[in-house]
């Protein structure tokens, strides 16, 4: 049990807009799935979004092997259960509550940034943005790019590796 009440472990991914926190998430998603591992996804937006759309992120995720798909925005939320809502934004312990952890081994979760949630950071330096884990002392690790200098409790990871990320969760949450 964690900090949200929640009986299954979580994992934050963390970045600056534009840096590929979906498109890693389309690829580390089957890789973990296919470990037999159970995923829930819940995912932040910042504007309004329409449900399930073949172009939009939550639709790549679902489709990616997430048994669940949750987002949320400040115009609605929506489990890709058929359930849907005009309500106001659902702050991430809110989100949880709705997720069936009979289905669920591992809740990823894109965005949400300020959560005091285990996190991985998703840096490219040629964007210019300062790294998140200088100041969250949650992020146990950063995928990036290029090399970089970390703080000592911070594990660097091959942002292009979805494989190797995979398996650096799997041993971290011992979920083999």
């Amino acid at each position: 049990m964690n900090d949200y009440g929640c009986p299954t472990p979580l994992l934050g991914f963390s970045a600056f807009s534009g840096t590929g926190k979906t498109t890693l998430l389309t690829k580390l998603i089957p890789y973990l799935a296919s470990q037999g591992i159970r995923l829930a996804v819940i995912k932040h937006a910042h504007h309004n979004f329409d449900i399930d759309q073949p172009e939009k992120d939550s639709y790549k995720l679902r489709h990616a092997g997430a048994t669940q798909m949750l987002i949320s925005s400040s115009q609605r939320w929506a489990l890709m259960h058929e359930l849907k809502s005009g309500e106001q934004e659902y702050s991430l312990p809110q989100l949880l509550a709705q997720l069936d952890y009979n289905h669920a081994d591992l809740v990823l979760v894109e965005g949400f940034k300020k959560e005091p949630i285990i996190k991985i950071e998703l840096h490219r330096p040629s964007l210019g943005h300062p790294l998140l884990c200088q100041q969250d002392p949650q992020i146990i690790a950063v995928a990036s790019d290029q090399k970089l200098t970390l703080p000592t409790h911070v594990i660097q990871l091959d942002i292009n590796q979805p494989k190797s990320i995979g398996n650096f969760i799997i041993k971290h949450f011992k979920l083999a």
